[in-house]
């Protein structure tokens, strides 16, 4: 059992339905990586001041898994900003079981965007211009 981390906003908060979830009652692995592509891009977008794309996936660790019904908070951090692109690493929190509440850690990843102009070509940083 673990606790939100202290002193720091959720990039994203969300609540998966029973949409989201696999025939166990577990919600799709797929569903939890595009909430942390999303929440990865807010603070990338902010950097970038502007368009973002994902262009690589480092790492992805699953640890418990995320049901239905579940507030799931994400975290993210700007670990990297290079030339054209921007590094993020996104830590998952679910918040379960309000009768006796618990809070796990689910999974962490770490992604990179890349800044973009209209045309859909990397650009230069905002930040780094």
């Amino acid at each position: 059992m673990t606790g939100l981390p202290e002193g720091k906003q959720p990039a994203l908060r969300v609540v998966p339905m029973p949409a989201d979830s696999n025939s166990s009652g577990d919600i799709f692995g797929g569903w939890v990586m595009s909430q942390v592509d999303i929440a990865g891009s807010i603070p990338a977008i902010q950097a970038a001041r502007g368009r973002v794309a994902t262009v690589a996936v480092q790492s992805f660790v699953f640890k418990q898994p995320v049901l239905v019904g579940d507030v799931v908070s994400l975290y993210a951090d700007i670990v990297r900003i290079g030339r054209t692109s921007i590094t993020v690493s996104v830590e998952v929190y679910s918040q379960r079981n309000p009768a006796a509440p618990e809070c796990v850690k689910v999974t962490e990843a770490t992604l990179t965007y890349v800044a973009v102009d209209a045309q859909r070509r990397p650009r230069v940083v905002a930040a780094q211009q």
